[in-house]
Parts: structure tokens; sequence; C-alpha cells
């Protein structure tokens, strides 16, 4: 179900675009008559209309490289079958709609342009493939035998029975004959040796949708056909004449394909899978709650920025002055905190208003322009000023003479998101010399700081408490003046949340300028040598996370694993280090106790790539005992929690979730709360593995998702910049 609605959100943001530009066109070409009406009426020759020239048509070409390869051309292009639907509208519950956009959306992702590549039938995707007419099968393709031969699948997207659909009125045929494309996986499950005698094919060669060949067995055209059951929830209501059935019984992986010869393809999709089902669960939380329910929940959501002053990653640790005083706010009232990251281009003010968070906290600054977007402050828990920095070899001192007349003299580089920007339009407009801002998006302080020390502009703008922990450890720029005022820092809710924002003034009375927040204060702001270890060992790119990134990207891949989600694990069971032991007895950087390490067929756990090894086929046998159907995004969940707790006790949580009325396919909000209730008597007496300490595995499972999540807050940073 989660996995459906992220797809329907997904679905709908792109549709929502869609709609739109259809809107706005129309508008215009509506608008045209008008206008020359007007021209007419004038007696004013109107102005010939000039005819845009269409794009060039795309011109395909062979290339069978890897990622590198199809970089240099700068397009990504995607195989499918040819059929009436290619150009239709996107259907509700279509998975072809569905991959479509997700395919769109990885190739840009990577800085590609998508270019759909038609083909006339299943059968012919492979050689295209093969031959270099395409890069990837990105289709609703079953993983078989026979094509896992020819080509490299990525993990799996889903996996759905084969569904037989007849008419609900016909008669019993021996053999039954089915229609089917040639190709297809349908084909080769009907040709299997103990279905022979059952049923005969019928191939069909043409370019032919799901809905042809439904009207076609409706209509008595073919006596029967086969759909994926994720097809046919969305088109057998139209037609109440058919009926499926699961006589196939058979049941497919769902996944896309490349050429064996692209492995970092392979990887690059399947480090994409993994963080888009898990993103697209999280943006689809859009509640706007207040305390109450927030309590109910016993999370607290709050939107940040990730940045040295409020949220980032130091040795695989989630860090950060906002965080830490959140972190201590959720602990007084029994909640735990997930932090979202959007996207460095999204406004948070809006963001908020969305429901995709309860609060935030990001450094903020007050100003009447947030509070026109519908923000509602707390009381500030910091005052800063707005420091101008220029490079240290620009040799600007400090300036006699107004701010702004030194600002008309270059370039003035900050992030449209930002205060700054305000602050600096409001400047300009007060002034004779015209300011040139120039507004880079996505842009970070520190971003911002670099390219100014680069030279790339002449100077930006960033608070004060963030230039002093910038200064802790650099010395290639200057601060040479102020923009007027002090300014405060606070967090901000919506204006329907009342209950939390006194929840929120009342913890900072409580504790602004007491011990707790002083000492806290210190850590990150007034302690340079402390600062500077921090800002060493902070996260600024996602190509190093750890000692062992090659040995894990190595075995991941062929596990068709995110590398990334892996590390996130391994620093939970041993912050990195191979000599690990807990009290159970488990070694190594993966904590794989040595009994089945040796099932795994590993010993050494001790040995980097041996602990590393045994960790990731340790994960891929627990995986296999959870039922295929599951979520994407679940299925790592219940596979992690098992990890931690074994995968009998998850089984437990799972029942037990289910009599208490909870959706036994989802964690959070539902299994993690029946694994919490196997430490109560009541409960684990009736389970099958009795007792388990469930605050561990719940805990585990969302530590390892916030940082993995971490990670991608900092890869969408670091992209952000680049482009």
């Amino acid at each position: 179900m989660m996995d459906k609605l992220a797809s329907v959100f997904l679905y709908l943001i792109l549709s929502v675009a869609t709609l739109t530009g259809a809107g706005c066109e129309q508008e215009t070409q509506q608008a045209s008559p008008r206008a020359d009406t007007a021209a007419q009426s004038a007696e004013i020759e109107p102005e010939p209309v000039v005819e845009k020239p269409e794009p060039p048509a795309f011109e395909n070409y062979i290339e069978r490289g890897d990622l590198a390869a199809i970089g240099e051309r700068g397009v990504l292009r995607l195989l499918a079958p040819r059929g009436p639907v290619d150009d239709a509208l996107p259907r509700d519950g279509l998975p072809s709609s569905e991959w479509r956009q997700l395919a769109e959306k990885f190739a840009r992702s990577r800085g590609l342009e998508p270019q759909w590549i038609y083909v006339d039938n299943f059968a012919a995707m492979i050689p295209a493939l093969l031959d270099g007419r395409g890069d990837v099968i990105a289709n609703n393709f079953s993983r078989t035998a026979e094509r896992a031969g020819q080509v490299a699948f990525t993990r799996p997207l889903q996996y759905v029975r084969e569904l037989l659909v007849t008419r609900r009125d016909s008669e019993a045929a021996d053999p039954l004959k089915v229609a089917v494309r040639r190709g297809s996986a349908f084909a080769q499950t009907l040709a299997d040796g103990q279905r022979q005698q059952q049923f005969s094919i019928q191939y069909l060669d043409d370019a032919i949708g799901h809905d042809e060949l439904l009207a076609g067995v409706a209509s008595g055209a073919y006596a029967a056909t086969v759909v994926d059951s994720n097809l046919a929830d969305a088109l057998l209501p139209s037609y109440p004449g058919l009926v499926a059935s699961s006589e196939l019984q058979s049941q497919r992986a769902i996944a896309w394909a490349v050429r064996r010869q692209a492995p970092e393809l392979e990887r690059a999709l399947n480090e994409f899978f993994t963080a888009e089902h898990l993103l697209a669960s999280q943006r689809q939380q859009r509640l706007r709650r207040d305390w109450d329910e927030i309590g109910d929940s016993r999370t607290l959501r709050v939107l940040t920025r990730n940045h040295p002053a409020s949220y980032f990653m130091w040795r695989g640790e989630l860090m950060g002055f906002d965080y830490d005083l959140l972190k201590k706010f959720a602990r007084d009232n029994n909640l735990r905190l997930s932090m979202v990251v959007p996207g460095p281009n999204v406004d948070l003010a809006e963001a908020l208003d969305a429901g995709m968070g309860d609060l935030v906290a990001a450094s903020l600054t007050v100003t009447d322009a947030r509070r026109e977007q519908g923000m509602v402050f707390t009381r500030p828990y910091l005052q800063v000023s707005e420091q101008v920095i220029a490079a240290k070899s620009n040799r600007v001192t400090k300036p006699e003479r107004p701010i702004g007349e030194l600002l008309a003299g270059g370039q003035v580089a900050v992030n449209p998101l930002s205060s700054f920007h305000g602050h600096l339009q409001a400047m300009a407009r007060e002034q004779a010399e015209p300011m040139d801002i120039v507004p880079v998006e996505g842009a970070t302080t520190e971003q911002l700081i670099d390219a100014v020390a680069r030279g790339d502009y002449t100077y930006t703008v960033a608070d004060s408490h963030l230039v002093a922990i910038e200064n802790t450890y650099r010395d290639d720029f200057s601060v040479v003046g102020e923009l007027p005022g002090k300014q405060d820092i606070a967090w901000a809710v919506r204006p329907d949340q009342p209950q939390l924002l006194k929840k929120l003034n009342a913890f900072l009375n409580a504790h602004y300028r007491g011990l707790f927040f002083n000492v806290t204060y210190n850590k990150y702001f007034e302690e340079p040598k402390r600062i500077r270890r921090y800002q060493e060992g902070r996260l600024r790119t996602v190509d190093r996370l750890s000692p062992y990134d090659p040995i894990v990207r190595t075995l991941a891949e062929r596990a068709d694993r995110d590398w990334r989600m892996v590390v996130a694990q391994m620093y939970q069971e041993s912050r990195f280090d191979p000599r690990a032991q807990s009290f159970a007895g488990a070694r190594g950087l993966m904590q794989v106790l040595p009994r089945t390490a040796r099932q795994m067929g590993v010993s050494n756990l001790y040995e980097p790539e041996n602990g590393i090894r045994a960790g990731i086929s340790y994960l891929g046998w627990l995986e296999e005992r959870f039922p295929r159907d599951l979520p994407f995004d679940q299925k790592i969940y219940f596979t992690l929690a098992a990890y931690n707790a074994g995968h009998g006790h998850v089984r437990d949580a799972r029942n037990l979730a289910a009599r208490l009325g909870k959706d036994p396919d989802l964690w959070f909000g539902n299994v993690e709360i029946a694994m919490l209730m196997l430490s109560q008597p009541e409960h684990y007496r009736q389970a099958r593995f009795g007792y388990v300490r469930g605050r561990e595995p719940v805990n585990y499972v969302r530590e390892i998702r916030e940082r993995y999540l971490g990670y991608l807050s900092v890869a969408r940073n670091e992209k952000a910049i680049a482009n």
C-alpha cells in the first residue's frame, strides 16, 4: 500500500505540472484571437505569426558503454515496447505511467536527457539493448531465468502474480488457447512443460496494448489472455464480463534491465530506487498536526537544512545546535525525532505549510516576509548579525562609508530563499547606486563562502554564528562589514499549532542561557578545538562515507543493495571498528555471530571484507524470509528489524499488528508499535518466539533510516551546487 501511495504521489506531482502547462497553452491560444480583433479595430496590421521550428527528430546511435559513456552523450535511452498507449495520458493505477515517470526522473537526476526508444514488441527489447540501441529497459518487465542469462536486472521493484483472464461465461476448453504477445514473460510461463497440455499459445506479433487484449477476450476474438496482478486492479473493472484467476500459480519479479557490461548504471539505478522509495514515503507524510496529534504518533518531524549550525553528519553521527536542542525537547516529551531535509530549492515555509514537517528549525531568521508566508515564530534563541564576506585576497578593509556603497562595487551572491536576499533588495531600493545581487539557487552559506574565496563572486552574506564556525578552520575570507541591525533566530510553526508553539516556548524559556543551553552553544560556537574537529570530520560529500567504502560498494553492488544503506547500518553496528565485539559474541564491522557467518560461508569476521560480506549475505537471507510482495521500502525496514532482533520476533510483531487492527505490511506506526508491545507479558506469552526488547529494533531501524536520509541530504546539497 505504501509503495502504491508513494507512486501515486509522484504521479500526482507530475500530472499537476503537465495539466498546468496544458492550461497555460490553452490560455495563450485563446488570447490570440482577442489580440487580433483589437488590432483590426485599431486598423493596425497584425504582426505575422512566426512559427517556431520543431526540434529535430532524435537520431538514434549505437552505444554499448557504461554510465560514463552514456554521460558523454548526455542522453539516457529508455527502451519500451510500442503500443497504442504510448502517446496516451497517464492512467491511474497503471504501472507503465509510473515506470515512465520514475525512469525520466532517474535520467534527470544524473544530468541526462531521457529519450524513449520504442521497439515493436517485448521480444525486440533485449536485442535492442544488447545491440546498443538503448541503455535501460524501463518497463513493466518481468525477470525470468532466460532473460537473466542475457542481461543484468536491477533490484526488483515489485513482485506480481500472473493472472489468467477469461470470460465469465466461457466454456471449458482443453487445451485453452491463450493470446499473449510474443517475447513476453507470459509466453514463457505458458510454454513450461507442466502447462503445455493445459494451454496452447496464440502468439501476437503486432503492437497491442493491454486494453486491446482484454477487449479481444471480452468480444470473443481471443479465448483468454494473461495480465500481471498490478495491471489487473486498474484494468479489469472496465470489463465486468471478464474474470481473473491465479490458475497459473506464477509469481515474477518486475525489474529493469541493463547490459551486463554496464555495472555502474545498474548500481546507480539500484541506489536511485532505494533513495526514491524511502524519500517518497517520507514526502508522503503530509500532515498538518498540532501537539495532540504529534503526541499520538510519538514522532516530531522537523524541517531543516544540512549545515554546520543546525544539522549535519559527523563520522556517522547526526549533530547540530538545533538538532541537539530538539533532541532534548523530544526526549523530555517522550517523542522520537525525525529530521526532514527537503531539496535545497524547496522553500521551508512552503514545506511547513504543506505539512511536510511539524516545525522548522534551521537557524531561521525572523522576517516580516516569512510571517506573511504564514510562519509563526517561537521566542528567539539566538541573535546574530548579517556579515558581508569577501575573499582574503580582495584586500577590502572595513569601510567607513555605508555598506550599501561598498556592495554596489561588486557582485553579491546569496541564496534567493535566504533572509539576506530580501534584506539586500530592500537596501538596494533605498540607495542611488545599483547593487548587483546574484541569486544562487540551492547554495549553502559554506558553498557561497567557497565561491567568494575562489573569486567567483565579490561578496556574499552570512550569519555571524556561521561565520564564527567557518573562521575556526579556514583563513581564506574576511568580514568586511555588516548589514544594518541585529537579527533574531527562532523556530517556526504554522498558525494552526498553538499547542506546539506553547510547548516549544516553554522549553526555550526553561533552558535559554541555562546549563544545558550554554554547554550546547559552546560545543558548536565557542570552542575552537572542538569546532575544528567537527568541521574536519563533517560529511560534505558522499564520495567517502567510511574507511571501507570500496569493499562495501563492490559487495553491495553484487547484492543489488544501496551501499549507502549498508554503511549506515555498519556504523550503527560497530562505529566502523573492525575489532568490535558485542556481549553476545557478535563480531566485526557488521556484528555477525560466528555461527551465522559459518552458515553464510564466512570465517574470521575481524577481517573487514569478511565481516561486510557476512553482513550483506545475512541481509539477503533475512529478506527472503518475508513475503515477496511487501512494498520496496517496507522490505528494507523489516529486514533491518530482523537483523537486529531475529526474523522470528519480527514475524510475531507482524501477527500481533494484524490482531491489533494495524497494517502488518507497514513498519512505522504499525508493526513497530507491536514490536514494542512484545516486551509486555500479556503479548509475548502468546507469541511463538516470546519476549523481545522491542525498543532495540525500533530504535535500530529509525536510526539507520535517519542516517541514510542524512547521507541523501548531503548528496542533494552537493548536486545542487554542482548544477
